[in-house]
């Protein structure tokens, strides 16, 4: 007995860690300039009290089939856990300007992760007030319980004040974002705003940008593939990497071009020396900016109003685009269609504008016929998000290493 309550002690010493660092990097990094952001650290460190709760009064149960089972429980709170504090560290080292919630990422994780902590403690809380062998029905419905009570109180603490933030920091600027520039002046909106370009507008290519690329297809609500793409550009030069996932297809493409040098990675081979023309059609953002936004489809782009991306203002645009449009604009989208012609396809494209005249984020969807991609298929749907930040701040492409 006193090996598995040593055994169960150390479980519960483990989730503390976990707890512990999760809602540090919260309590200790993340300041959006919301005014409660300390607040949402704190609520974020609560679980606190329920793991070192198991740390004292481990969950112990006398059976082997139930001593197995309460040590999975803990177990797979600690699994979940570490997609979530890994979550979380992304978000706020990406820039500490984008709340906490919404986001399914964080939450679904994180909520599982407690409600199996809390089971866990529970148990062992009690125990002490219920003197059952094993764990008897009373036991296991204070356990029950707690579990309910804990997670309610403590996700009810951590979503109000994480929704308070959120709800102020939406309508405030950064003092820094990645997106563009927060600083305020008179323009165009009128005093104490941004000027910002209008849908149908003028707008300037960034000389450099810091890319991502996320490109997802589905048949029938069914999954096909995925592409997350990274890298850089300067002027014409730029360097990137991207990582397709299919079902037939598990590799990394990339592209590097520095003046009238070129090389090119395909999954299972190394970086190879082409010509700088063979991926002029890959140019990233400036794909985009040329076809998809160009100034002839604009002409008739919706202005769906101002919002703040990352605590940078911004005004938020649609246009509609056919699918040759579409595939022009991301080229990457082959690697997840194949073949399969996308003329006759339909769907739109969100754009933000900051006021630097640059823009930002450009995110939406085409659908479409699938039968040339699953033959028993009806409706393809391709999403596609573009992310380019730290615009215009000096960038260094350099040759590839194998």
């Amino acid at each position: 007995m006193r090996v598995r309550q040593f055994e169960l002690r150390l479980l519960a010493v483990a989730l503390t860690i976990l707890w512990a660092a999760g809602g540090g990097i919260v309590l200790i990094a993340y300041r959006p300039g919301g005014p409660v952001d300390l607040l949402v650290g704190v609520a974020a460190s609560s679980p606190l009290l329920v793991s070192v709760a198991a740390i004292i009064w481990p969950p112990l149960v006398r059976s082997d089939r139930g001593s197995a089972g309460v040590f999975w429980l803990g177990l797979l709170a600690g699994l979940l856990l570490l997609p979530s504090i890994a979550a979380v560290a992304s978000q706020v080292i990406q820039g500490g300007t984008e709340p906490l919630l919404p986001s399914l990422e964080v939450i679904y994780p994180w909520a599982v992760a407690l409600l199996a902590t809390s089971l866990f403690a529970g148990l062992g809380i009690s125990r002490q007030l219920i003197s059952e062998s094993g764990i008897g029905r009373r036991r296991l419905a204070a356990a029950l319980a707690f579990m309910i009570v804990a997670t309610s109180i403590i996700g009810g603490a951590f979503a109000g004040v994480s929704l308070a933030d959120n709800a102020v920091l939406s309508n405030m600027p950064a003092a820094h974002s990645r997106f563009g520039p927060t600083t305020l002046g008179v323009g165009a909106e009128g005093s104490g705003t941004l000027t910002l370009p209008q849908c149908s507008g003028g707008f300037v290519s960034a000389g450099t940008a810091q890319l991502e690329f996320d490109l997802s297809a589905s048949v029938d609500s069914r999954a096909v593939g995925t592409v997350s793409l990274t890298g850089s550009r300067s002027g014409s030069d730029e360097s990137w990497t991207a990582q397709v996932v299919r079902s037939d297809l598990f590799g990394k493409y990339g592209a590097v071009k520095i003046g009238p040098s070129a090389w090119t990675l395909s999954p299972g081979k190394p970086w190879a020396a082409t010509s700088s023309t063979a991926i002029d059609d890959q140019m990233l953002d400036l794909n985009v900016l040329a076809d998809a936004l160009s100034v002839d489809n604009r002409a008739t782009a919706e202005d769906r109003g101002l919002e703040y991306v990352g605590g940078a203002l911004a005004r938020h645009c649609r246009v509609a685009v056919d699918g040759g449009t579409f595939a022009a604009s991301f080229p990457q989208v082959s690697w997840l269609v194949g073949t399969a012609s996308l003329a006759a396809w339909r769907g739109e494209l969100d754009f933000w504008i900051f006021g630097d005249d640059e823009v930002g984020m450009v995110s939406g969807s085409v659908n479409g016929n699938a039968q040339d991609i699953l033959p028993h298929g009806i409706q393809a749907t391709v999403y596609a998000k573009m992310t380019a930040t730290e615009r215009d701040t000096p960038v260094t492409i350099s040759p590839p290493r194998n």
